[in-house]
């Protein structure tokens, strides 16, 4: 009988790793990549006019013909988000996903109007998948939307486990978490676990969703006028859990933001959310209710300046408006750099009237859906391994999961804290490090799949923080003469008020160019003296350095 070939298996990510968000897992061996999860990472007020940052798919592109499959944990945004980008770069073959991740991928392909490019198959935690030498298995596992599991890959070469996100909730809204299933995976032996570290950092267990019910619960029925929620529409179990509340106290349901809206349509069909037909309003009927009655569902709780609650806040909004007596709750936790966005909300707000309710259990939604560290040790006990990867965590959750790893005995030189493009090598049972993967961030503006560069990224920065200026001026070619004086155009930088300013850089512009035309030049070098005049005032005035814009008009 011919012995079968070894075919070494590489791990890496494309995202996820050293941050929250832009999830990207891959397992490859010579003939096949496998992707796990495929998702966006919102960016902060750091990143001016981008709205997701997705992982770089270039490692993908040159190794497209091994591109097999992608497998979807769940369906949060930085899981899912980035698949219509990931879809209009690369075939994938088929995607496998939960039912209600499914659906919502569908959902967001048909808004991208790419949904033909996509070959979606359900699966639950019976079926099983194979790919090549690759064969991938599912279990359940309880998370803050429905339908979430851990995969298994095994190959030749050994096991593999990734725990998706997860936490063990034994009182969950849902299925359970299948922990028998878990027990056998782990005693059948598990060669490498890439277990979830978001929630490295807090000790103890995290609440059961029943614990947030009844916070939701004494919220509502505390709140005696308009009540206004806001979360991230995919959290499909927070939602549930707000309309069961409202419904319980006669409260209508009036749903605010178009992803809101689809998210809650899709589970309602699913038979996620179960609200009566006659318990959800319009927002133009809201005045046709007493305030006591009303509770309204909205996007906007990372203080998105066009999400449905800005809009509210601002007095934008065509149906509903702050008054006096209403009662706003966050129900989500800053992503790092929205920070500032959120407190302006907020303060429109309170400015209006509200009781904003910002340091509830529900304001830690993302930290509510994820293992804590004794959750994060029941589910290395059961699992086993002989080799871990912590991964979806900044740097400091990655190393902490590693110190409660090396805690419960699994050797500290079996344990890899990698980079997003860093690859560890699964060959006969054993990991070692190898090459890295060519990785990096692709910033999305819009829907646009064109990606803008970092040099784009940081014009931008410079223009939000320092300014720029825009200095035209005129030459006749043929007498070699400046026509009239420079021009000076500026936002943000120098202003028209300040006309002492605007007339030393202008003369000190027009001194440089006529001297510089007695001698022999092109329109090159004085573009290039121009910005080093202008840029040498401006910082000496005032310590900025905006991006500043020659332009040469000639006469011939």
């Amino acid at each position: 009988m011919e012995k079968a070939i070894s075919l070494p298996v590489s791990i890496y990510a494309l995202g996820g790793l050293g941050e929250v968000g832009k999830n990207m897992y891959c397992i490859e061996n010579e003939e096949t990549i496998i992707i796990i999860d495929a998702g966006v990472k919102f960016p902060g007020v750091e990143f001016p006019g981008i709205n997701y940052i997705i992982p770089d798919f270039t490692h993908l592109k040159n190794n497209r013909n091994k591109v097999k499959a992608l497998f979807i944990t769940h369906g949060h945004e930085d899981h899912i988000g980035c698949i219509p980008f990931l879809l209009q770069s690369i075939h994938i073959p088929v995607i496998y996903a939960p039912r209600l991740a499914s659906a919502l991928i569908k959902n967001r392909l048909e808004e991208y109007r790419i949904s033909d490019h996509a070959n979606i198959v359900e699966y639950d935690s019976d079926k099983k998948v194979k790919i090549d030498r690759f064969e991938v298995s599912f279990f359940r596992v309880t998370h803050s939307i429905p339908d979430s599991f851990g995969i298994v890959v095994d190959t030749p070469e050994g096991r593999i486990v990734s725990s998706g996100d997860f936490k063990i909730d034994l009182t969950p809204i849902g299925k359970d978490i299948e922990l028998t299933r878990m027990a056998e995976i782990g005693k059948e032996g598990v060669t490498l676990l890439l277990s979830e570290s978001t929630n490295a950092e807090q000790e103890g267990y995290t609440p059961s969703e029943k614990n947030v019910y009844d916070s939701i619960d004494d919220i509502i029925k505390n709140a005696h006028g308009r009540l206004i929620v806001s979360t991230f529409s995919s959290n499909i179990s927070r939602i549930q859990q707000v309309c069961e509340a409202a419904v319980s106290h006669n409260r209508k349901i009036a749903i605010v933001g178009r992803s809101m809206e689809k998210a809650v349509e899709i589970s309602r069909d699913f038979g996620y959310i179960h609200v009566p037909d006659d318990s959800i309003i319009e927002t133009q009927d809201i005045k046709r209710f007493s305030n006591s009655e009303i509770l309204i569902l909205c996007t906007g709780s990372q203080g998105e300046s066009m999400a449905a609650l800005s809009r509210i806040a601002s007095g934008n909004h065509k149906d509903i408006h702050i008054i006096p007596g209403d009662t706003i709750v966050f129900s989500s936790s800053a992503i790092p750099g929205n920070g500032v966005m959120i407190d302006n909300v907020i303060n429109q707000l309170a400015r209006a009237g509200a009781d904003v309710i910002t340091n509830s259990i529900l304001n830690d939604i993302h930290s509510s859906g994820h293992a804590s560290r004794q959750e994060l040790r029941f589910m290395l006990k059961l699992m086993n391994p002989k080799y871990f990867m912590p991964i979806h965590g900044e740097y400091r959750m990655l190393r902490m999961h590693n110190e409660i790893a090396q805690d419960l005995g699994v050797d500290k030189d079996n344990i890899f804290i990698l980079d997003n493009g860093d690859t560890i090598v699964l060959s006969k049972g054993k990991v070692k490090r190898g090459y890295p993967v060519e990785h990096g961030n692709t910033y999305i503006d819009g829907k646009d799949i064109n990606s803008l560069a970092e040099a784009v990224i940081n014009d931008r920065r410079i223009l939000m923080d320092d300014g720029m200026v825009a200095i035209t001026v005129a030459i006749d070619s043929k007498k070699n003469v400046m026509i009239g004086e420079a021009k000076l155009y500026s936002k943000g930088v120098i202003d028209k008020g300040n006309e002492k300013r605007r007339k030393e850089l202008t003369g000190l512009i027009n001194d440089a160019i006529n001297e510089k035309l007695l001698t022999r030049t092109n329109f090159a070098e004085l573009k290039l003296l121009i910005k080093d005049v202008a840029g040498f005032y401006i910082y000496r005035k005032t310590h900025r350095h905006p991006i500043i814009i020659p332009v040469i008009m000639a006469k011939n």
